[in-house]
């Protein structure tokens, strides 16, 4: 069962608090012991977290205040589990630490039902396919990908939206985003259990 888990953002002072501070409760509330932090890609050490992230949390009745934190090799050595807010979160760090990529995913990504991962699978496939036949085939080589297939090889969209700088309603839908995710993840982590 993986136990230590780091949610990576850019800033650390929006999404990837919010998603430490809910999974904590959440975790508490369902009795799991997990180890929860929160770093950002590119962000200084010691900052507040957003007033709009800090009255959500509150909200749910986390009192305590979390402060931000620079990925650290330190981070990515501690966590069994990294889950970041976007693609270019997690390429970043692969890119910084590529002995993670084996534990590096977004969260969306991490907690996609079944049926979604096999339906990525069949659009890679057919992505896939068509690149096959466009190398063997030079008549193919100025065609370009059918729009139908063009649209399913982008239409996956595994990264929760920066809410920095909105007003409170795009911070409560971004966590509300987040808190959907955390309770596949939270299905997830206990069915691991089992």
């Amino acid at each position: 069962m993986v136990n230590r888990i780091l949610f990576v953002c850019t800033g650390n002072t929006c999404r990837s608090p919010l998603a430490e501070g809910m999974l904590r409760l959440m975790a508490e509330e369902a009795g799991l012991p997990l180890d929860i932090r929160s770093a950002g890609t590119a962000a200084s050490e010691g900052c507040p977290i957003s007033p709009h992230s800090r009255q959500i949390l509150q909200s749910k009745g986390m009192q305590e205040m979390l402060l931000s934190s620079p990925v650290s090799g330190e981070h990515v050595n501690w966590a069994e589990l990294i889950l970041t807010m976007t693609m270019g979160h997690k390429r970043s760090l692969i890119q910084q630490y590529p002995e993670a990529a084996d534990k590096t995913f977004t969260l969306k990504e991490y907690v996609r039902h079944e049926e979604e991962a096999a339906a990525e699978a069949e659009k890679e496939r057919a992505v896939a396919e068509w690149e096959i036949q466009k190398a063997l085939n030079p008549s193919l080589s100025g065609v370009e990908m059918p729009p139908w297939l063009e649209w399913s090889a982008t239409s996956s969209d595994y990264d929760i939206s920066d809410p920095f700088g909105g007003s409170f309603d795009v911070y409560k839908r971004c966590a509300d985003e987040i808190e959907l995710c955390l309770r596949r993840l939270l299905d997830k982590l206990k069915s691991s259990q089992q």
